[in-house]
C-alpha cells in the first residue's frame, strides 16, 4: 500500500533536536534503517533509542539496520546497549566504517524505509531537517547512503574472532 500522506518537514537546531529527529524517524520504521554519521552520539546508548530499534527489529525478522560511521571507536566503547542489540540481532544489524577516501562526507543522516528522514547539514553544526512522507527527498538519501556503503568496511561484529 502506498503511502500518500502529504510531505511534513520540521526544521531543528540543537543536538537534542536532531536526537528527537533520529527517534521520531527510526519511530516511523517498517523495514529498513539506515544511518550515517561521523560517529555515534551518547543517544546511542539511551533506553530511548535501544527499545525503539529493539522493537523494530523484533517486528519482523527481515527487519534490517545498517549504519555508517567515520569513527566506530565511541560506539564500541561506550554504546553497550547498541552491542547487546548486536548481539541480539546480529542477522539484522550491519555497522560499518568508511574508508579512508570517504571520510570527506559531512553531513549526517537517518533514512527511513523510503519515506523519511532526518538530516543535518553538516557534523559541526546542528542545524537540519526532519521529513515524513518525502519519498523523493528520502530517495536521495537512500543513493547516498549506498554510495557510503560500497566505500565501508564491517567494523563491529557481534562475535569476538581475532582476540589478540
Amino acid at each position: 500500500m502506498e503511502n500518500t500522506a502529504a510531505p511534513q518537514q520540521e526544521k531543528f537546531d540543537s543536538q537534542a533536536g536532531y536526537e528527537d529527529a533520529v527517534d521520531a524517524v527510526i519511530a516511523k520504521a517498517k523495514k529498513r534503517i539506515r544511518i550515517f554519521d561521523k560517529q555515534a552520539s551518547p543517544a546511542f546508548n539511551s533506553v530511548k533509542r535501544y527499545e525503539l530499534l529493539r522493537n523494530f527489529l523484533l517486528a519482523s525478522r527481515d527487519n534490517r539496520l545498517y549504519i555508517v560511521l567515520h569513527d566506530a571507536g565511541f560506539l564500541t566503547a561506550n554504546c553497550p546497549r547498541m552491542l547487546l542489540l548486536l548481539r541480539h540481532f546480529s542477522h539484522g544489524i550491519a555497522i560499518h566504517e568508511t574508508q579512508q577516501h570517504a571520510k570527506h562526507v559531512y553531513d549526517p543522516f537517518t533514512v527511513i524505509d523510503d519515506s523519511h528522514y532526518a538530516h543535518r547539514f553538516h557534523h559541526e553544526n546542528v542545524r537540519g531537517l526532519m521529513a515524513f512522507n518525502d519519498s523523493a527527498g528520502a530517495h536521495e538519501f537512500n543513493d547516498r547512503f549506498d554510495e557510503i556503503w560500497e566505500a565501508s568496511f564491517l567494523a563491529v561484529s557481534a562475535t569476538t574472532l581475532g582476540l589478540r
